[in-house]
């Protein structure tokens, strides 16, 4: 269960903006050409069918190794961090994704290849970092892919990489060709992956559809609100922070920061450049850091709070006074989860009275059901503010340029 409130005032927003964020967003989804509003009922039937596999998965191999980056790793990461506490037999994932030679190289070196699934994903199927880790991979352990039952693809329909699968026999699951990579995580991207390792991505996915339902029913309007919130004060608070108290949203964070820098980053339709920068904390370590800057450095920033009430570990802090040492026996007695969670309402009391805008987003626990609607969230939360920025949220343009560099300087 997920609770939402937003501690800004929303009494100078035009209700005709919130309006036009909910229409665009119905637009978008009505009209099949923005794929990921249907991915949390669409890819239900997806679930079982590699359900299926599992018996013989499980049976060869104990580790899956994803070989992708940015949208094709980022919320399979998110969701794995988020659920792996819950779920601990779930086999091992590791992940390949920078082309840094120093962690391709140590993740390599503690892959044991006989029990290993290895999954390639890439949405256009071209991505230089995707398909140069995947030779390295083949060199390294002497791969033999033809029609493997070892490696998996995952990718466009028609893409090269779905070619090279095809021509080689391999397994190959399709993303949706209107569904963005940074938007995949529901679709067969984060699916199969989380399915074969054995967590419960039918939950997951009912968990993104109720939230979707309710949205459409206006009974989710907090989120539109926020989304005019920030696009109205875009020159005034141009930067969003995520401060969210478990090191268990340390991934989730950057899943967030990849979706919402890559969707809102852009030239609007006069050509202006707008965008709104994403931040992402760890609480309570950058209370220790970041806190500073927010409370008392420029009144530029909204911050998200975000917290978990019922924490799966009951761990206390012992009824221990140490010479010296007693300023802190004022919480000995209390759990570990108490400590964190009057951390993150002391500090956003402390922020909200320093005058910045804030929002609270509680977790009762994590479960499969709150990933699902948490994941859907900031999905939707990013198509409003895109509509509400009159930008196009779901194309890259800046990336597709350094692209296009990148291949020059090995072609000069």
């Amino acid at each position: 269960m997920l609770r939402f409130v937003n501690h800004f005032s929303t009494k100078n927003i035009d209700p005709f903006t919130i309006e036009k964020g909910y229409e665009a967003l119905r637009f978008e989804a009505q009209s099949g050409e923005v794929g990921y509003y249907d991915l949390p009922r669409a890819s239900q039937p997806l679930v079982g069918e590699v359900e299926a596999l599992r018996p013989a998965i499980d049976k060869k191999y104990n580790t899956i190794a994803v070989i992708g980056i940015g949208g094709s790793s980022l919320g399979i990461k998110a969701i794995e961090r988020l659920l792996r506490p819950g779920t601990p037999n779930a086999k091992k994932i590791v992940y390949l994704e920078n082309s840094d030679p120093i962690s391709v190289s140590q993740v390599i070196s503690q892959i044991d290849k006989p029990r290993t699934l290895f999954i390639v994903i890439s949405k256009s199927g071209s991505t230089v970092e995707t398909l140069s880790i995947f030779k390295r991979v083949i060199v390294a352990f002497d791969l033999k892919v033809e029609h493997s039952d070892q490696v998996m693809v995952i990718s466009d329909e028609g893409s090269v990489l779905a070619q090279y699968a095809d021509e080689n026999g391999l397994r190959r699951f399709v993303i949706p060709s209107n569904v963005g990579g940074r938007f995949s995580v529901l679709s067969a991207v984060g699916i199969v992956p989380l399915t074969l390792a054995g967590f419960d991505t039918l939950e997951v996915l009912k968990g993104a559809e109720a939230f979707l339902e309710r949205f459409w029913e206006r009974k989710e309007d907090h989120l539109l609100q926020k989304a005019a919130y920030y696009v109205t004060n875009a020159q005034r608070f141009p930067m969003n922070v995520l401060f969210a108290y478990s090191d268990t949203f340390e991934e989730f964070g950057k899943w967030m920061v990849q979706l919402w820098g890559e969707s809102l980053g852009k030239r609007n339709r006069r050509g202006e450049r707008v965008g709104l920068t994403p931040i992402a904390l760890i609480g309570s370590v950058d209370q220790h850091s970041f806190l500073q800057l927010i409370v008392q450095g420029p009144l530029n920033k909204t911050v998200t709070f975000m917290h978990i009430a019922e924490s799966e570990e009951s761990l206390m802090i012992p009824q221990l006074s140490l010479r010296y040492l007693e300023k802190s026996d004022f919480v000995n007695g209390h759990s570990f989860n108490e400590l964190i969670n009057a951390q993150c309402m002391a500090t956003m009391k402390s922020v909200i009275e320093s005058d910045v805008s804030v929002d609270d987003i509680e977790w009762k626990k994590i479960d499969e059901h709150s990933v699902g609607g948490m994941i859907i969230y900031y999905e939707l939360l990013t198509s409003a503010s895109g509509a509400l920025l009159e930008i196009n949220t779901y194309d890259q343009p800046g990336v597709e340029l350094g692209k296009q560099i990148l291949e020059g300087y090995f072609r000069e």
